[in-house]
C-alpha cells in the first residue's frame, strides 16, 4: 500500500487486523520482529552496539547490521536475527510512499538515553534476587484499598528526606529514612500511615525531561514509550537499569506490603505527526475532524484513537504487558472518557483474568472537545456493572467546593450536606434523593483532592482567608474523615497528612521541585494532624463496617440519623458485614458552634474519634442519649 491509501481507506475495517504478537521476541540464539505497518513499502532493522543521540548529528555510528523485513501476514512485517542481540540497540527504517521513517518499534520494552533508540534485552536478567516470590497485595474487594497518589521526585527530592536516591525508582527501597526530627520519611512513612497501594504519577517513559538533566521536572503526562520505565527515574538511563530498579521498587514496596498503582496515559502521544504510531501507519492511530487536523480532546494536541481495533489491541497488550513483567497491582487511567467503552471492557477482562484483585480506575471526563462518539465514551455510570471506578468529583466539590476558588464546601461552611450523604453511600441508588452515578460503592474513588488543582491546605488558604491556620487544620481533618468513613475507594493526595502546601499553584506540572517537593518538616510540625490522618485509616482497616461488599449491604447496614441543620449523622449496624463492633456512629459538624447529637440507642457509647483523637482505642464513654460535638469536628462512637 502507498501513503496515499491512508486517507482513502473508509474506516477500521479497511486496515487487517492482526492478534498475534507484535514487537521484538527475544531469545539467547535469536530475535524476532514483527511490525505492523500496512501501508508500508519495505522495512528494514537497523542494529547498534551502543546508543546515541541525535540521528542526524555527526559522528553518529554506523549499524553494524541491516536487515531487511518481509511483508507477512495481516498488514505485518518480519524477520529474524541469530545470535544473542542482548544490549544491541535498533530503529527501523520503514518506507511509505516515498518518504523514508526512522523509528522505534512502539512495542520496544527498553530504549536508550533519551528513546532515541529501541533496546534488545534480555528480561530475565532484569531480575532482582527473589523475584519470582514476588507477588502483589492481595484485596479480597476494591474497597479495602486505601490509595496514596504521590509523585517520585515530589516524595524524594527535599535535602530533609533523609533519601539517598532522592528522584530514583531506588527510593522506595530505601528503609529506615528519617527527617530532621527523626520522624518517618519514605517507605516508612508510608508504612506507617497504614496506606495500602501508592498511585505514583508516570513511570513510564515520558518525552518532556532529559533522562540525564538532574533537575528538570514534569509530572509525566507526555508518552513516548509506553512499555518502557522512564529513564530519569532510573540510575542509568542508556541500559536496562530502570528496569531492574523498578522492579526493585515494585518488591520493596509488595515486601512491606504496599501495592504499586501506575498512572497510564493513553489518551494521547507527546508527538503527533512526527510520533512513533503516526511514522508507522499515518493517520490510523489519532482521531481526526472532518476536515483531516488531529482532533484534541486531550487539551495536549491530539487524541489516541482507542476504539480502533489495532489500537485497543496495542492498548489491552501493553497493560497484561505491566501487570505481568513487573508485578504492577493497578492502573489509574488519565482522561478516561477518551477511551471508548469496549476497550475499557477489555481491559478489565485482561486485567481481571490475570488478577481479581488488580485495581483500575479513572477519569470519567475528556480535557476537551473530541470526535470519540459521547455515547461510546467511558465517562459517570458507564462503569456500571464493570470493576471499574471512576473519580468521585461530586463528592470531592460537596466537601471542599470549587477547585481553585473561593467556593466553599460542607467543610468550610458552604453547606452540602445532601450531596455528603451521596458520597458517603458510594454513590448508589439509595433511596429517591440520596442516589448518584454509581451501582456498586466499588465504582467510586473518593477523594477530596489529586496532583491536579490546588492542595487542599492551599485551597482552604484561598476559600477561607479569614480562618486561622488552626481552624484550616480543623477542615482538612474532617476532609480526610468524611473521606475515610464513606463506602467506596479513599484515595488521598499524597502530603494532605501533612497539610502539604505548594504555594498556591494551582497546576504545577512543570513548577520544579522547589514548589512540589515534600517538605518533610511539616510532619513535625503537624505531626498530630498526620497521627490523627493515620488513625482514621487504621480505623477503616480494621472495620470492615467503612467497607461494606455491595449496595444492598449499604441499604441494609446503614442509616443516616436526625442531626442538626448542615450536619451529618449515620449509624452502620447490626454487626455490618460482620464488624466486631454491634454499632457504630458516625457524627459531621462543619459549623461554627457546637451542635448536640441525638444518639439512636440508649447505653454506654465508646468514642474512638473527637476533634483531637482518632482510631480505634476508646477515647472516654459517653452515657447518655445526647452527644455534643466541637465545631468543625467529627465522632465515632461505638456500642459492642
Amino acid at each position: 500500500m502507498d501513503l496515499e491509501l491512508a486517507d482513502e481507506l473508509a474506516g477500521e475495517d479497511e486496515y487487517p487486523y492482526y492478534d498475534g504478537e507484535l514487537g521484538i521476541k527475544y531469545s539467547r540464539e535469536k530475535s524476532s520482529f514483527r511490525i505492523w505497518a500496512p501501508l508500508a513499502r519495505s522495512i528494514k532493522v537497523l542494529l547498534f552496539e551502543e546508543d546515541w543521540q541525535d540521528l542526524e548529528g555527526e559522528g553518529k555510528p554506523e549499524p553494524y547490521l541491516i536487515k531487511e523485513m518481509q511483508r507477512d501476514i495481516k498488514g505485518t512485517w518480519y524477520t529474524e536475527i541469530s545470535g544473542d542481540l542482548a544490549g544491541s540497540y535498533h530503529i527501523y527504517q520503514i518506507q511509505i510512499g516515498n518518504k523514508v521513517n526512522y523509528v522505534v518499534d512502539p512495542y520496544t520494552r527498553a530504549v536508550g538515553t533519551n528513546s532515541k533508540l529501541g533496546l534488545i534485552v534480555d528480561l530475565a536478567r532484569t531480575n532482582p534476587p527473589g523475584w519470582e516470590k514476588d507477588q502483589r497485595v492481595k484485596l479480597a474487594q476494591p474497597q479495602d484499598a486505601v490509595i496514596y497518589e504521590t509523585h517520585i521526585r515530589d516524595f524524594t527530592s527535599a535535602a530533609d528526606s533523609g533519601i539517598f536516591y532522592k528522584n530514583k525508582y531506588l527510593a522506595f527501597t530505601e528503609i529506615g529514612t528519617v527527617n530532621k526530627s527523626g520522624l518517618n520519611t519514605g517507605i516508612g512513612h508510608l508504612q506507617e500511615l497504614g496506606i495500602t497501594h501508592l498511585h505514583l504519577l508516570p513511570v513510564f517513559d515520558f518525552a518532556s525531561v532529559d533522562d540525564l538533566a538532574e533537575n528538570e521536572y514534569n509530572w509525566g503526562y507526555d508518552p513516548y514509550f509506553f512499555n518502557v520505565p522512564e529513564g530519569s527515574y532510573s540510575t542509568d538511563p542508556v541500559d536496562e537499569s530502570r528496569i531492574r530498579e523498578f522492579k526493585e521498587m515494585v518488591m520493596a514496596l509488595h515486601t512491606n506490603g504496599i501495592g504499586l498503582i501506575m498512572d497510564v496515559v493513553y489518551n494521547h502521544t507527546y508527538y503527533t505527526a512526527s510520533s512513533p504510531f503516526n511514522k508507522i501507519v499515518p493517520n490510523y492511530y489519532y482521531r481526526r475532524d472532518d476536515y483531516g487536523n488531529f482532533s484534541d480532546g486531550s487539551g495536549t494536541g491530539n487524541e489516541i484513537a482507542s476504539e480502533k481495533p489495532m489500537v485497543r489491541k496495542f492498548i489491552v497488550d501493553s497493560v497484561r504487558y505491566w501487570a505481568e513483567e513487573y508485578h504492577i497491582d493497578g492502573f489509574r487511567f488519565d482522561l478516561m472518557a477518551l477511551h471508548d467503552c469496549k476497550t475499557m471492557v477489555e481491559v478489565e477482562r485482561v486485567l481481571h483474568g490475570l488478577d481479581p484483585s488488580i485495581l483500575i480506575y479513572g477519569e470519567p471526563w475528556t480535557g476537551g472537545l473530541t470526535q470519540l462518539d459521547p455515547w461510546n465514551q467511558m465517562v459517570k455510570g458507564r462503569q456500571q456493572g464493570l470493576r471499574i471506578a471512576v473519580f468521585n468529583d461530586h463528592f470531592r466539590n460537596a466537601i471542599k467546593g470549587d477547585n481553585d476558588g473561593r467556593g466553599r464546601g460542607f467543610v468550610s461552611g458552604g453547606g452540602q450536606a445532601l450531596n455528603i450523604k451521596r458520597g458517603i453511600v458510594g454513590g448508589i441508588n439509595y433511596s429517591e434523593e440520596i442516589r448518584d452515578f454509581t451501582s456498586e460503592p466499588w465504582e467510586t474513588i473518593n477523594y477530596v483532592t489529586s496532583h491536579d488543582n490546588l492542595t487542599l491546605w492551599d485551597k482552604l488558604s484561598r476559600s477561607n482567608p479569614e480562618d486561622s491556620a488552626r481552624t484550616r487544620n480543623k477542615m482538612a481533618r474532617l476532609a480526610q474523615g468524611i473521606i475515610l468513613t464513606a463506602q467506596g475507594i479513599p484515595f488521598i493526595y499524597g502530603g494532605e497528612e501533612l497539610l502539604r502546601s505548594k504555594a498556591g499553584n494551582p497546576n504545577s506540572y512543570n513548577a520544579g521541585d522547589e514548589i512540589n517537593q515534600f517538605k518533610w518538616e511539616r510532619k513535625t510540625i503537624y505531626y498530630n494532624t498526620f497521627a490523627y490522618i493515620r488513625g482514621l485509616i487504621r480505623l477503616r482497616k480494621e472495620h470492615p463496617a467503612f467497607r461494606l461488599k455491595n449496595a444492598g449491604e449499604i441499604r441494609r447496614f446503614l442509616k443516616f440519623l436526625p442531626s442538626p441543620e448542615n450536619t451529618v449523622a449515620f449509624y452502620l449496624g447490626e454487626y455490618a458485614n460482620n464488624d466486631p463492633w454491634r454499632g457504630i456512629v458516625v457524627l459531621f459538624n462543619p459549623g461554627r458552634r457546637k451542635e448536640v447529637f441525638s444518639l439512636p440507642f440508649p447505653g454506654q457509647w465508646q468514642v474512638v474519634v473527637d476533634d483531637n483523637k482518632a482510631g480505634t482505642e476508646t477515647l472516654y464513654y459517653i452515657n447518655s442519649a445526647y452527644v455534643e460535638l466541637a465545631p468543625i469536628s467529627m465522632m465515632v462512637l461505638y456500642q459492642e
